[in-house]
């Protein structure tokens, strides 16, 4: 597939069907794994239809987990 215009970009980051409950970003034909949110003053979201967001998720639940792993061993 090739890269998809910004005006697909943006239609596709518009449409509230790829939106779920305002905030989850759920969009198969976009390969991007960060989205920004529809008000762009509360950051970014990621696209949970692309599979490598739920590798984003783990990793930074094990990073998180170490770092508090680390800190509450005596």
């Amino acid at each position: 597939m090739d890269k998809p215009t910004k005006e697909t970009l943006q239609s596709w980051h518009d449409d509230v069907n790829n939106w779920k409950w305002g905030s989850l970003y759920f969009n198969k034909n976009d390969k991007r794994i960060f989205i920004e949110k529809p008000d762009p003053a509360y950051g970014f979201t990621l696209n949970f239809a692309n599979p490598k967001s739920y590798l984003v998720i783990l990793i930074a639940t094990l990073f998180f987990g170490f770092i508090v792993y680390m800190i509450t061993k005596n």
